[in-house]
């Protein structure tokens, strides 16, 4: 009987393989979903993963988009489905099939999304390599929003480093230098990833060449910002993240969401509470924080914020 069955899949194979040879890919199409059903209901992923694999680049390579993407779409129902995690070995695979599928193809949305969503078996934003995978073939393709999109959940902070060094260097003005790597920095902080958010700015400012500098004084203040910023959290002090944020007020008021984000980045790292409805702003709350947190606290450094202000006063950074 299983001899049988291997015979029958061997013809069905052989037939696919004439369909598409001849370029009747509808029948090659509906024959690979024959099989697809077929090995579904007996449980044979392994098989069937590799089925749909081989097919669905069979046909990308011979421009049919559609047809490819389905099969990678299937692909990935049946990684949900038999809860294969082997993301190092199919992470590679599935960027494979995404970079063949034409950025045209409505279809090549869907398998994205649903190759993340597959990857969040392991993690609430998606598996950091597969991030770091599309926003390589993104990046290729000269897509720079949604590369810097997927490097931000990502571990690669030396890759969305080139990346933006690129991408600012192709888009936009020589000024803006601090702007691109600013907002990144401070979105990796406020997903709690500062290690990538360090390895980032170090390699940004050391490669990008308006900057090449491997630490302070930089010649722009947002930079300037940045480093302190990346030092404060290190250190989890109340009082020189207060007295950073006001020192270097002109500067985060550069862009509107920097105050956000700060504001979330003050709540993860500092233990600053959600500001209210009606709040006056970020510098006002971050002023009400730091003296109700200095009432209880008995640490000389927040007990005396004048150490602090004479920190950054002290250099000479702007």
């Amino acid at each position: 009987m299983a001899s049988a069955n291997v015979r029958g899949v061997s013809r069905v194979l052989e037939k696919i393989d004439n369909s598409i040879k001849n370029g009747d890919y509808y029948e090659a199409h509906q024959l690979y979903r024959m099989l697809y059903f077929r090995y579904l209901g007996q449980e044979k992923y392994s098989e069937l993963l590799d089925l749909l694999y081989k097919g669905s680049l069979s046909f990308l390579d011979h421009n049919q988009h559609i047809s490819g993407a389905d099969l990678g779409i299937l692909l990935i129902e049946v990684l949900v489905k038999s809860q294969n995690k082997n993301f190092t070995e199919w992470t590679p695979k599935l960027c494979k099939i995404f970079a063949k599928i034409s950025p045209t193809t409505v279809e090549r949305e869907t398998f994205i999304v649903n190759t993340i969503r597959w990857s969040s078996l392991d993690g609430k934003h998606g598996h950091p390599f597969l991030h770091q995978s599309i926003a390589q073939v993104y990046w290729n393709e000269k897509n720079y929003v949604q590369a810097r999109y997927h490097y931000l959940h990502s571990k690669d902070g030396n890759g969305c480093a080139r990346l933006l060094i690129e991408f600012q260097s192709t888009q936009g003005f020589r000024c803006e230098a601090d702007l691109f790597i600013a907002q990144v920095v401070l979105q990796y902080l406020c997903l709690s990833n500062k290690n990538t958010a360090n390895q980032t700015f170090n390699s940004y400012t050391q490669q990008h060449p308006n900057i090449k500098r491997s630490g302070p004084p930089y010649l722009l203040p947002l930079l300037n910002f940045l480093w302190f910023l990346l030092q404060a959290i290190e250190s989890r002090k109340l009082a020189t993240f207060t007295v950073l944020c006001q020192q270097y007020e002109p500067s985060i008021k550069r862009d509107p969401c920097y105050v956000q984000y700060l504001d979330r980045i003050g709540q993860i790292f500092f233990g600053l509470k959600p500001p209210p409805q009606q709040s006056k702003g970020l510098f006002d709350n971050l002023i009400q924080s730091f003296l109700n947190s200095a009432e209880d606290d008995s640490d000389e450094d927040i007990s005396h914020p004048s150490s602090s202000r004479q920190i950054i006063e002290n250099t000479d950074l702007d």
